[in-house]
């Protein structure tokens, strides 16, 4: 299994931009699905995060101006990202809770993509 995490970049101030992250691989389902972010010299922080029905949440400096949707036959999760600011620049990694079929069970792990960087200039 694997997560592909793509659509970061450099945009100015204000502007928008859509991360995509798709899962491959062997995929019984997808439980839920989160981005995170980690600017340099800081700890990963949650972002947003959404559940298979697609309850959201979201880190409180993003409200308002994140959106996180998933579409579940695609194995993708996206995060709009609107009114952006120069404090949202990072590398921005999505997070999966998988669940494979292995012989006669199931099992859930985390899955991480390789990270995506979002540069906001002022």
């Amino acid at each position: 299994v694997q997560l592909q995490a793509s659509g970061g970049g450099l945009v100015q101030a204000g502007g928008s931009l859509r991360l995509s992250c798709t899962a491959s691989g062997v995929i019984f389902s997808i439980n839920d699905m989160r981005w995170h972010r980690q600017a340099p010299g800081n700890q990963r922080d949650l972002v947003a995060g959404i559940t298979r029905g697609g309850i959201t949440t979201y880190a409180d400096d993003v409200k308002g101006r994140f959106t996180i949707s998933r579409d579940n036959d695609k194995n993708t999760v996206y995060l709009q990202m609107n009114d952006l600011k120069p404090n949202d620049t990072a590398v921005y990694y999505c997070e999966a809770v998988i669940v494979r079929r292995v012989q006669l069970r199931f099992k859930s792990d985390d899955y991480w993509g390789q990270g995506t960087l979002v540069t906001v200039s002022s």
